[in-house]
């Protein structure tokens, strides 16, 4: 055990035989391999595996040591390739999701806590400022006001149900909100869904938009890989989104009523929906549940708009969202994306 001979291991490559390694070393300790994971770094002991860790974008992920060589700084050797990886990929801000039990661990090697939900998952980020500097930058747009409304929007691409949203939400408030969903997950890239947004409701004069950046979380990030029952994964993902929501957002804005679309055929935002209405209120945060906007028989969503652009059917569109969501799917600009869905 005093010498370990370091292989570098990447995803990408299909290494199936490797990967089947790793996938039941982390197995033997609880943990399952998630299938995004781009780049992983393992340990061996002569043929065995002794540790490994991975990172998808920029959140490092499936970290594991062998329990009979725990102790000697496997943990930290494992971090210290991944963060260096990151760093040759010109990322300097990255994160964990972990169970609370490694929060010590990951402590000493200079993460810091962001949110957690006791006894099931703990979010740390390798710097101090992380958070507190997007608060800060949230805090310069903040309008007082007796009723300070927000809605959270992924706009994948902005709809006329959005538009229908934000507008209730607009004549209902002194001051709406505005943060859409920032990591690239969706087919429309972060930066032209945030435009579209902004082009779309231009014609409100109380409505403050921002990037949701890295603490407003979605299910397509939320990593399971450490959660054992697979129907506890939305509802912990929801529990900490919320946390992080109600904890810096809510305060920073003054921010007391929330709006949300109802959604009667998604699970996912069913269960994301009642979490909040169980935790805000606790925040003395309203929430507003909309029902759905119609256009004939169908209610008006993104992944319905979707749909139609995949059939080619885009002039079909053209009733489901605002005029300059259409201009720019008719666009040049959009034929790489369209042409993706």
């Amino acid at each position: 055990m005093e010498c370990f001979c370091l292989e570098k291991v990447i995803i990408e490559n299909n290494d199936y035989k490797k990967l089947k390694e790793i996938k039941a070393f982390l197995e033997k300790q609880g943990l399952r391999l998630d299938s995004n994971v781009e780049y992983t770094v393992t340990l061996y002991e002569e043929d065995k595996i002794i540790a490994t860790g991975s990172f998808e974008d920029r959140i490092l992920k499936c970290i594991a040591v062998d329990d009979n060589y725990k102790g000697i700084g496997l943990s930290n050797e494992i971090v210290s390739e991944l963060v260096n990886e990151e760093y040759r990929r010109g990322n300097n801000h990255f994160f964990i999701y972990t169970k609370p039990k490694n929060y010590r661990l990951f402590e000493d090697l200079g993460f810091y806590k962001v949110g957690e939900v006791p006894g099931k998952v703990i979010l740390l980020e390798n710097t101090p400022y992380g958070i507190k500097g997007f608060v800060e930058n949230i805090k310069k747009k903040k309008v007082e006001g007796k009723t300070v409304s927000a809605v959270v929007v992924n706009c994948n691409p902005f709809t006329l149900g959005h538009k229908y949203l934000i507008e209730k939400a607009s004549k209902e408030s002194d001051v709406v909100h505005v943060f859409v969903v920032w990591e690239d997950k969706s087919v429309f890239p972060s930066e032209v869904r945030y435009r579209l947004v902004e082009e779309g409701l231009q014609h409100l004069d109380n409505i403050v938009l921002h990037k949701g950046e890295d603490y407003i979380i979605s299910n397509a990030t939320f990593p399971s890989y450490f959660i054992k029952k697979q129907d506890e994964v939305v509802k912990i993902h929801s529990l900490l989104d919320i946390e992080l929501f109600a904890k810096y957002i809510v305060p920073a804005l003054g921010i007391n009523r929330r709006y949300v679309g109802e959604e009667p055929l998604c699970p996912v935002t069913n269960v994301y929906n009642s979490t909040m209405k169980e935790i805000l209120p606790k925040h003395r945060v309203e929430v507003i549940e909309v029902p759905r906007m119609a256009i004939g028989s169908d209610v008006t969503s993104a992944s319905r708009v979707r749909k139609l652009i995949k059939e080619h059917k885009l002039t079909e569109v053209k009733s489901l969202v605002p005029d300059t969501t259409y201009n720019f799917l008719c666009s040049k600009e959009a034929v790489p994306i369209l042409s993706r869905i």
